[in-house]
């Protein structure tokens, strides 16, 4: 337990929260599949309460480039250190499960790489390019890291035409440097800004309950709909452990349709937001 947490400090769950864990025969034989092909997903990663909703769907989010991030977020439970050498077979394996998943929509993610010269970019690249030639039919949606603000990275992401660009917020801007200290607000929404100028459709995401305000919240609302992003997912965070950020507050289902209302008075296309919305939460429905 650290210095942050207390026992007091525990929230305890709201009912809205508990939600059975995805054990469905349909999710084993996924989970195996992923297993044999050494393959990541957020979806497992990040235990998310939606995985059997959206593998039913035909959608799941897979994680490229190794499971190590460069960095250290206070929140995120993806481990983080000194990455290993990508694999070369990871694009195969990831035609191979989308193939043997049935999927209609896939979105790519990946820890962020500052080790790499491009962060990544032309793996997402190419993934989406060889996803257009073996499985044409299959939408790609990327969620991409800041790629440290660097135009021609996101460039190479930009000519591989995705469905969709996503690049998440994740946190407000007055908590920002002391949640996410190794990156930057400022680059996250030029990242975004640039997207939108771009001839694919621009989307992000951030979540609540860190200890923010709601003037907070509607600012980085404000901020997005500033940059012409036009889709916006919005979550509750949850602690993934002990020595994580404590969740501050638990919002209300109620609170959570007034700020979608209030997205899409700003001029967004579609919004999600909701206490177990996540990134990918209904992407393929947003078309």
């Amino acid at each position: 337990m650290n210095e942050r947490q207390s026992a007091k400090q525990i929230l305890h769950k709201p009912h809205w929260l508990k939600v059975r864990p995805p054990f469905s025969r349909e999710c084993r034989n996924i989970k195996s599949t992923l297993a044999n092909l050494k393959l990541h997903t957020v979806c497992q990663e990040a235990a998310c309460p939606n995985m059997s909703e959206c593998f039913a769907l035909g959608t799941a989010t897979f994680m490229i480039v190794g499971n190590i991030c460069t960095r250290d977020c206070l929140y995120c439970n993806v481990a983080h250190g000194k990455p290993l050498a990508i694999d070369e077979n990871e694009i195969n394996h990831l035609i191979d499960a989308v193939r043997k998943m049935k999927l209609e929509y896939v979105v790519i993610t990946s820890v962020t790489r500052d080790d790499l010269p491009d962060g990544g970019a032309q793996v997402f690249a190419d993934c989406v390019n060889r996803l257009r030639e073996e499985i044409p039919s299959c939408k790609t949606e990327v969620l991409i890291p800041d790629f440290q603000g660097s135009p021609e990275a996101l460039q190479k992401v930009f000519e591989a035409s995705p469905d969709v660009i996503n690049h998440n917020m994740e946190v407000v801007k007055s908590m920002f440097a002391q949640l996410r200290p190794q990156g930057n607000y400022d680059i996250s929404l030029k990242v975004l800004k640039n997207i939108s100028s771009s001839s694919v459709i621009s989307k992000s995401g951030f979540m609540i309950g860190f200890g923010e305000s709601r003037e907070d919240i509607l600012r980085l609302i404000d901020d997005l709909a500033a940059v012409s992003c036009e889709r916006l997912t919005i979550g509750q965070y949850q602690q993934p452990t002990l020595k994580h950020w404590p969740v501050a507050k638990y919002y209300h289902p109620d609170e959570f349709a007034e700020f979608k209302e209030i997205a899409y008075q700003k001029g967004f296309q579609y919004v999600e937001a909701g206490p177990l919305v996540r990134s990918s939460y209904h992407a393929a429905k947003a078309g």
